[in-house]
């Protein structure tokens, strides 16, 4: 039932021999855990996912975060996850939603509010979730950051390159940053210039430290300056920054625990320092 658009009747005028044979072609990545009832679902699923993209089109910025994640995954594959989580949201509530309803536990208007209420919670949490894989992943890369700028300077004394250098950290070490660091060699055997590699590098992660570190490799190979100390003072910045994010943390526990001490604790205390004075005035009356 969907009329051929004009790309499609013209393309076949248009296209260029291909001597591959089809049979070798990479076949799309199944999105939904449904097998072959995917390719049936798929032209309204791609239907869904553009239509939703009226409502949120921050493509580029998803774009962006999908690459902070760690995720090798395109824009309307995370799209088609969260239509398929708020269908889920959907689903479920609509069960649980006619059961009470069959039951005269709640009404029908409240029913169908919550039933929207979950598709939208469904939709919204697939994104929450990508924040939070977000976040944990730049603190792995926090956490490893040091070492391995110190690994690096190590090897930069020893006389190694910077993309020596950072050869040997892709080899010997684990981890996120290490990743990276093999996506900026990848890149510089690619033909791209070690310091747009490690500018993208920058970019890609958006976090400050890693985007210092990157203007001290750029100054060093540009102008020639010594680059063991640059790297030795960033790692302890970011252990000194650490420190002060543990310190931040514990004070906010400490401003936390006061609230069950002060509700919870100091009222009993003062309930068994003040009862019996109030039962002996009782008894003495």
């Amino acid at each position: 039932m969907r009329p051929t658009t004009l790309t499609a009747r013209v393309a076949p005028q248009l296209r260029a021999v291909d001597v591959k044979s089809r049979l070798l072609a990479d076949t799309p990545a199944n999105v939904t855990p449904f097998g072959p009832l995917e390719r049936i679902v798929r032209p309204v699923l791609a239907d869904a996912v553009r239509w939703s993209h009226r409502f949120n089109p921050a493509t580029a910025a998803l774009t962006r975060r999908l690459a902070q994640a760690g995720r090798d995954q395109s824009t309307a594959d995370f799209r088609a996850q969260q239509l398929l989580w708020a269908a889920a949201g959907l689903a479920g509530s609509t069960l649980v939603m006619v059961l009470l309803a069959a039951s005269g536990s709640i009404g029908v208007p409240l029913a169908v509010v919550i039933i929207l209420a979950c598709a939208a919670l469904g939709f919204v949490g697939r994104d929450y979730v990508l924040s939070a894989d977000i976040k944990r992943r730049e603190a792995r890369m926090l956490a490893q950051f040091p070492s391995l700028a110190e690994l690096m300077a190590l090897a930069v004394s020893a006389g190694e390159s910077t993309t020596g250098a950072l050869e040997r950290i892709s080899r010997t070490a684990n981890g996120e940053l290490a990743g990276e660091f093999s996506l900026v060699l990848a890149s510089t055997r690619a033909g791209r210039p070690l310091v747009e590699a490690l500018q993208e590098f920058s970019q890609r992660t958006r976090l400050a430290p890693l985007a210092r570190f990157v203007d001290g490799i750029t100054v060093a190979v540009q102008r020639g300056t010594p680059l063991a100390d640059v790297l030795r003072a960033q790692a302890q910045d970011v252990r000194d920054l650490a420190k002060r994010d543990l310190m931040e943390s514990a004070g906010k526990k400490e401003i936390a625990m006061m609230v069950p001490l002060v509700f919870g604790v100091l009222p009993l205390t003062v309930l068994f320092a003040v009862y019996p004075g109030i039962a002996l005035i009782n008894l003495g009356f």
